[in-house]
């Protein structure tokens, strides 16, 4: 897609909406424990590729302790990662947040996950396409593997949606979401806590 059509962003707009003012007494409850439990800050803000690359900052609640070793440096993640972070990643209730960048027309409900800005200079030119569309909250490698997916085949998938997009796919997406997130399914990779990070592509073409 080479601009944003104005039914997806109507979708946007009216189900974010919607979502916030239903979900904001869990959204509270939410903060209060992350609070207590993590302490604070309750939210986790951090820079992202969003539409065509360009920079924005994305809201999730926290799910990670800021324990460090004796040298100073933050622990590794699997070490931060607590059992109420696991639950909140498990129930996607720690992303409830990005509604806000929805709202702000920084993301969609649907679309590739905005990943790390230092992955940019390491994608393919085909990878690079999954920044043609915004960002989404869930997309069409989350409902067909989400974390548990290795990085070629998710960039496949997230171009093929870039290819494919349509309102009823995005509708048929945000179904199967709620469905994949009430199984639990693929919150991360085999023997992982959190997800790999990217290092480039070696020597696979498949992938652009």
């Amino acid at each position: 897609m080479s601009s944003i059509p104005w039914s997806k962003r109507l979708l946007d707009l009216t189900l974010a909406s919607l979502m916030l003012v239903l979900l904001s007494p869990v959204m509270m409850f939410v903060a209060l424990l992350v609070r207590l439990f993590l302490g604070t800050p309750v939210w986790f803000r951090q820079q992202r590729p969003g539409y065509k690359g360009r920079p924005f900052f994305l809201y999730k609640f926290r799910t990670m302790t800021e324990a460090r070793g004796p040298d100073g440096n933050l622990l590794p993640d699997a070490e931060r990662l607590t059992s109420f972070g696991r639950f909140l990643r498990a129930t996607s209730l720690d992303e409830l947040p990005e509604l806000f960048n929805v709202l702000r027309g920084e993301m969609s409900l649907v679309g590739p996950r905005p990943l790390l800005m230092e992955y940019l200079p390491l994608y393919s030119p085909e990878q690079m396409r999954r920044h043609e569309v915004l960002p989404g909250m869930t997309g069409w490698a989350q409902i067909n593997g989400r974390n548990a997916l290795d990085w070629p085949t998710r960039f496949r998938l997230d171009v093929w949606y870039v290819d494919h997009w349509s309102f009823w796919l995005d509708i048929k997406i945000l179904l199967l979401t709620l469905w994949k997130v009430f199984k639990r399914e693929g919150i991360s990779q085999p023997g992982q806590a959190t997800t790999t990070y990217f290092t480039g592509n070696v020597g696979d073409d498949t992938t652009g």
